[in-house]
């Protein structure tokens, strides 16, 4: 090999038994680090969440410039969700509600404002298909309720609903959704009223006026389906489980310093000014 690679033997056993230099150490420990959440999260971590992982949960103080050069060294790169171009155009006749939130997606507290829309998930190796609606709140992005159904219809809205009001009664925020029949519907429209809730609706074929929950079905469907092995419908509604879970508690977001949606939510419940994060067009 030596004489392959035009080296000396003597230059080759030289470097192999040389005393490691400490920053090269310290890479190839990063290097394993790395490796390591690389593989335990399904390869979802970009170098700057990569750094927010490893810097907390290991106690360290790497600089991004760091790990992206090792990253790139080792070939590791985050799985990026594919743009998607396209809206649903609701019936013109239920355009009863404006359009009240403007897309100002930040929220001084908790409960101020949420946001809401109903997704699908196609069953693996099945024609079936699952709905998931959610509601979000737009102070810490905390996802504070949420129901699966097998039919998209306005009982899954109902029952997250019901579900958001028994966690927080006293909530009366602005509650911002798409023009879909689930929430232009006078049952729902009534819940709202009777429990103090201003509606805002998304104008006609403006996906972006919802932009912040379109944008949390697209990081669910990316993450989820790298972290989980899914094979039938009942795995399928564990990893959803599995996933709001690890969303709510465990990612860690740069425009919270590095803190989770419920470390949020739990330090501003305890302060009479909740502390204010504005939005960073790079933040994850």
């Amino acid at each position: 090999m030596c004489k392959q690679l035009g080296v000396l033997c003597s230059a080759y056993y030289k470097w192999i038994n040389r005393t490691i230099p400490e920053n090269e150490q310290e890479d190839m420990e990063l290097a394993g680090i790395i490796k390591k959440y690389h593989q335990k999260y399904g390869g979802i971590l970009g170098y700057r969440r990569m750094r927010m992982f490893i810097n907390r949960n290991c106690n360290k103080n790497y600089n991004i410039k760091h790990i992206h050069r090792i990253m790139n060294i080792l070939g590791i790169h985050a799985k990026i969700r594919r743009i998607r171009i396209g809206c649903t155009v609701s019936n013109k006749a239920d355009q009863k509600v404006e359009n009240l939130l403007h897309r100002n997606f930040e929220a001084s507290a908790p409960n101020e404002k949420r946001t809401t829309d109903v997704t699908e998930f196609k069953v693996p190796h099945s024609t079936e298909k699952i709905y998931l609606c959610a509601f979000l709140d737009l102070y810490d992005r905390t996802i504070i309720a949420w129901a699966i159904s097998n039919h998209k219809d306005n009982r899954l809205v109902q029952d997250t609903f019901h579900k958001a009001i028994l966690q927080n009664p006293d909530a009366h925020p602005l509650f911002h959704s798409d023009r879909g029949y689930q929430y232009t519907s006078p049952m729902f429209r009534n819940k709202l009223k009777e429990y103090g809730m201003k509606q805002s609706m998304s104008r006609v074929a403006s996906c972006i006026d919802n932009g912040v929950t379109e944008g949390l079905w697209g990081i669910i469907k990316t993450e989820m389906y790298q972290m989980y092995e899914i094979y039938d419908k009942g795995i399928l509604i564990e990893a959803i489980r599995s996933y709001i879970n690890f969303y709510n508690q465990q990612r860690y977001q740069a425009r919270y310093h590095s803190k989770t949606p419920m470390e949020v939510r739990a330090e501003a419940m305890n302060m009479t000014k909740p502390k204010q994060y504005p939005i960073i067009s790079d933040c994850i």
